[in-house]
């Protein structure tokens, strides 16, 4: 195998972004460039990242995606190609405006075909929250901007396309919501809100696909030390993701709530989008989020620790990430670790541990 004397990122060959330039490792852009190589790589060796997926019992339960079946094309095919905060074509049919980026979309290079539209969340493990934890509670926090719930509306739109009518009779008890923007007269109807989308996703669980990539890169507790078994990738489908506003909203309804949380928020945000694409084909992300936001900044939909995450997450691969720190120089090519602008956790930690690459 001869070495590669430039920089550059393990099976991404072909993409938006030119490696060989220092602007493509700083701004954020190695957060999602990083994942997607990541990605490459286990496939290269035959793993498979961990699938999370809603079951019958509306839970989420485990499963693995082949890294074709997550980027729709072999990881080495001469036509995969990576457009990074790209628009994902499928969605345009159903927005009003233009349609939101999203974090990478894989296209078939000699048919231009959009293959996969996929939002990415790079993670630490442990976070704050569990990092005084026994390795076996360890989780990660997840923080979750406005536009992956417009994400995850297009793609329900998308999968329930030819179903509209079925949508429209889920929810069409919130028709009768005369004014969404007063969270005092939208908060009654949410125990309902609830169990109308649980029931919507029930009844097409097999329309649920791929929509979050989530890499976890795990430290020695709160040090600033790469763990041996450092990465894996954990991948959550549109429906499971679900999961993680849902649930704490169900918790909320307990009381007098008056004040709208984000994850309830999330909810709302999530039904309407779904509400306006049943009855008009087309959902206004924009105005939903713009007018629903409840005296509660858009900056982001909501969060949520490690301590949420990890009953969701917990498993062999997120006690021992699958592939060892000592790989990184495997996916890290041509001296590209030196072309990093540390903005985030990961890019620093990675500078101040060179040796790696000898």
């Amino acid at each position: 195998m001869s070495k590669i004397t430039k920089p550059s990122l393990f099976g991404i060959e072909k993409s938006n972004r030119d490696f060989t330039q220092k602007d493509s490792w700083g701004k954020n852009k190695f957060n999602s460039s990083f994942p997607v190589s990541l990605a490459c790589y286990m496939g290269s060796k035959g793993l498979k990242p961990k699938y999370l997926k809603l079951s019958d019992k509306m839970k989420v339960v485990h499963d693995f995606i082949t890294v074709e079946n997550l980027f729709g094309l072999k990881f080495d095919s001469k036509n995969l190609y990576f457009a990074f905060e790209s628009n994902y074509v499928p969605y345009q049919k159903f927005v009003s405006g233009k349609t939101p980026r999203i974090d990478v979309v894989t296209l078939d290079s000699e048919s231009n075909f959009c293959q996969r539209g996929l939002e990415i969340k790079l993670t630490a493990l442990p976070d704050n929250s569990t990092c005084d934890y026994s390795e076996q509670k360890y989780g990660c926090e997840i923080v979750t901007r406005p536009n992956t719930i417009v994400y995850m509306a297009l793609n329900l739109s998308l999968a329930f396309e030819k179903d509209m009518a079925d949508v429209k009779e889920f929810l069409a008890p919130f028709s009768r919501i005369n004014d969404w923007t007063e969270g005092f007269k939208v908060l009654p109807h949410l125990p309902k809100m609830l169990k109308a989308m649980d029931d919507l996703l029930l009844a097409n669980l097999k329309k649920q696909k791929p929509l979050v990539i989530q890499p976890i890169w795990k430290t020695m507790g709160k040090s600033a030390q790469l763990h041996k078994d450092c990465f894996d990738i954990f991948v959550w489908s549109d429906f499971a993701f679900t999961r993680l506003f849902f649930d704490v909203a169900k918790t909320e309804l307990d009381g007098n709530r008056s004040v709208v949380s984000r994850q309830v928020r999330a909810v709302v945000w999530l039904t309407k989008m779904l509400l306006d694409f049943s009855v008009n084909g087309k959902i206004d992300y924009n105005k939903v989020i713009d007018e629903l936001s409840y005296n509660t900044k858009n900056d982001k939909a909501f969060s949520v620790n490690g301590r949420v995450t990890q009953p969701y997450m917990a498993s062999d691969e997120l006690l021992n990430p699958r592939i060892k720190r000592n790989e990184l120089k495997n996916i890290i090519l041509g001296g590209g670790q030196n072309m990093l602008s540390p903005e985030r956790r990961l890019d620093g930690i990675i500078q101040s541990s060179l040796d790696l690459f000898d």
